[in-house]
């Protein structure tokens, strides 16, 4: 287990005018989320087993019960955080029923908006009948995605185009599997989607009204196992950065969760730079066990993550190369 880092200064990765900018136009502007994410797959690429990871500035408790959270952004000095409220947890089939391994179970799944401090600023309840668990999201430039799917595999799921200024929400897809992660490769104007447990990866064009022409997709299978993912976003073009987990060990109670970052390539549908990140809050509580957000940082990257259920807590992170 890691022991605790120092504490830095808060860093401020974005410029003047990005910050100019986000006053004059608002949140939902471009170059808030831009700022940062066309750099971010050059710098992630310069990390290594190697690199350093400090916390940066004061832990943000979440000053409110967030549930179960799945996805996470930061747009500026906000965050949104996708999260599901379970009342009744999927129970297990003896044998499956059409299809399913499980049952449906029961929950609410919401968008929440936060302020730096962890505030709660609105929230938004996504999702229709047994699709109530969101998953991981990602911003196009204007608005946030958010898929809300069955809590099970080989299911179904609704994604949704949400503005983070007025939270409201408008369904652009339904699909015929579990979809976990979202992310919205800008430069070619793509959704990119991950199924449970990331095994499989889907893509979608977009119009020009910001749907796909079609629902269908192939799928092609991850080639990768080592982790898998919780929350992916937009790294630049063709690139994502994802986040996840998984955990080993010969007995459920003695298992140890192995967490990382996978750099993938949207043309190749295949990771490109594969990063521990090796931060635990307890041997069965890695830093990326829900969801987290980067970007480009001052010699590195910077990364927020919430890993904890019910009572959350941000923590940010610097990672720096090691020195050659």
């Amino acid at each position: 287990m890691n022991t605790p880092l120092p504490h830095r200064p808060a860093r401020t990765p974005m410029s003047l005018a990005a910050i100019l900018v986000a006053a004059a136009f608002g949140l939902a502007h471009p170059a808030i989320a831009d700022e940062g994410a066309s750099d971010l797959a050059t710098a992630f690429s310069a990390l290594d087993n190697n690199a350093t990871w400090e916390r940066v500035g004061d832990e943000i408790p979440v000053d409110f019960e967030d549930h179960h959270p799945q996805g996470m952004l930061k747009i500026g000095d906000t965050f949104f955080i996708s999260t599901v409220r379970i009342a009744e947890r999927p129970a297990p089939y003896d044998t499956p029923k059409d299809g399913f391994d499980r049952s449906a179970g029961k929950g609410t799944g919401f968008l929440l908006k936060l302020s730096a401090k962890g505030e709660l600023l609105g929230k938004v309840e996504l999702g229709e009948g047994d699709a109530y668990h969101p998953g991981g999201i990602d911003f196009d430039g204007t608005s946030i995605i958010v898929p809300v799917a069955e809590y099970r595999p080989n299911s179904s799921a609704i994604i949704y185009r949400v503005n983070p200024e007025t939270l409201e929400a408008t369904e652009i897809l339904r699909f015929n599997d579990h979809l976990g992660g979202v992310t919205f490769d800008r430069e070619n104007h793509r959704l990119h989607a991950v199924s449970w447990g990331s095994r499989r990866l889907y893509a979608w064009d977009l119009g020009s009204d910001g749907k796909p022409a079609s629902a269908s997709a192939e799928p092609v299978a991850n080639p990768s196992f080592y982790i898998d993912y919780q929350d992916c976003h937009y790294a630049g073009p063709a690139r994502m950065l994802c986040g996840g987990l998984t955990r080993y060990g010969p007995e459920e109670a003695d298992q140890v969760a192995v967490g990382g970052l996978d750099l993938v390539d949207l043309e190749r549908n295949a990771p490109v730079h594969q990063l521990p990140v090796k931060i635990w809050l307890r041997p069965d509580l890695v830093i990326t066990n829900n969801p987290q957000f980067c970007e480009a940082g001052d010699n590195g990257v910077d990364c927020w993550f919430a890993p904890e259920d019910d009572a959350t807590t941000i923590y940010h992170y610097h990672a720096t190369p090691a020195a050659k």
